[in-house]
């Protein structure tokens, strides 16, 4: 299965969040999936972590997660940010869950997120627990 992760998955893990074991069980069971990211959660998650002043967990992430390839980044190129702004206002979601949602809706990936409001969306959502119960 080919899986968008959400920021808030990385994040669960990296501050030790309630559902960080089974996020954690997404992103090392790279055989049964494909796994990618997109570029605006990479900075959304580096934007959280300094601001935390969490450097070195900020420098472990990138060289986990994206610098070792784990994760295939992906992102949504200027031209197509109108369906970005479409999800916004189609489905009432955020600037970064529209452009989440934007490209697993372009590339067919399943949206794997903690975050309710992609329930409201035809592609819907799964989440780690659903995925290792």
């Amino acid at each position: 299965m080919k899986l968008l992760l959400d920021t808030n998955i990385f994040l669960e893990i990296l501050l030790g969040q309630t559902h960080s074991a089974t996020a954690l069980r997404t992103l090392e069971n790279r055989d049964e999936h494909e796994l990618f990211v997109s570029d605006y959660a990479i900075h959304s998650i580096g934007t959280l972590l300094v601001r935390r002043q969490l450097f070195g967990q900020l420098v472990t992430f990138l060289s986990d997660v994206v610098e070792c390839g784990r994760v295939e980044v992906l992102g949504v190129a200027p031209t197509e940010l109108r369906s970005v702004i479409d999800n916004v206002v189609r489905f009432g979601l955020d600037f970064d869950d529209a452009y989440q949602y934007a490209l697993a809706d372009r590339l067919d990936l399943t949206l794997v997120s903690l975050d309710r409001d992609f329930d409201r969306t035809p592609r819907g959502r799964t989440t780690p627990q659903n995925l290792y119960p």
